[in-house]
């Protein structure tokens, strides 16, 4: 299939970045589908749905930092937030080979120096990798996914899972978790309001010093 064009928004968005976020769209709508990474329905609002409501995470990333896409899959967040924030040391996990080697492709297509990918589970690296910032999207339920995301990070570092319209209510669920995972402060947040439609909205966990 073929990427859609790009829109305008997300040329004033991705700035230098945007020739990659086309080619990387390119990617997604090509070899993306044909290997079931990403459905054919999807494509049409490639853009709006997958690239911009990752783009406008770069926002709420602080650089430089050491960054962790967990559950990677086709690449979104970790690839999009790589190609806006160059200073950001990002490692793609994915456990599933075929995805895993879709991640290496784009990631030597796209020239991304500032990407590594490592087919692993999360728990698998707990306690060998700790960074600044894990990201998430799709990936499980709020507290199965800060199980996951709070030990790989550094003390004080946090996560930023990209979530749905339920949102708060998924925190409201995950309370008893997050606590016993000694996460200090959880916020629901709108990434790209006024910029983009529909907004991102994102989860963020801080963790305990």
């Amino acid at each position: 299939m073929t990427a859609p064009p790009m829109p305008k928004v997300a040329g004033t968005i991705f700035g230098l970045a945007a020739p990659k976020a086309a080619q990387y769209a390119c990617l997604l709508a090509g070899p993306g589908v044909d290997r079931g990474l990403i459905g054919p329905n999807e494509i049409p609002r490639l853009w709006e749905r997958h690239l911009l409501n990752c783009a406008v995470v770069a926002s709420l990333v602080p650089t430089p930092c050491s960054l962790l896409d967990l559950g990677s899959g086709a690449g979104l967040p970790g690839i999009v937030l790589a190609l806006l924030l160059p200073d950001a040391e990002v490692t793609l996990l994915e456990p599933m080979a075929k995805r895993a080697a879709f991640l290496e492709e784009c990631v030597t297509e796209l020239g991304l120096g500032n990407v590594g990918v490592s087919r692993a589970r999360a728990e698998e690296l707990a306690g060998t990798l700790m960074v600044d910032v894990v990201t998430a999207r799709a990936v499980a339920p709020l507290d199965r996914l800060a199980a996951m995301a709070v030990r790989l990070l550094r003390p004080g570092g946090i996560v930023l899972a990209i979530k749905g319209a339920k949102a708060a209510q998924e925190v409201a669920a995950a309370r008893d978790a997050l606590s016993r995972l000694a996460v200090q402060q959880v916020e629901v947040l709108r990434a790209g309001s006024g910029k983009v439609d529909p907004a991102a909205t994102v989860v963020r966990l801080t963790a305990g010093q």
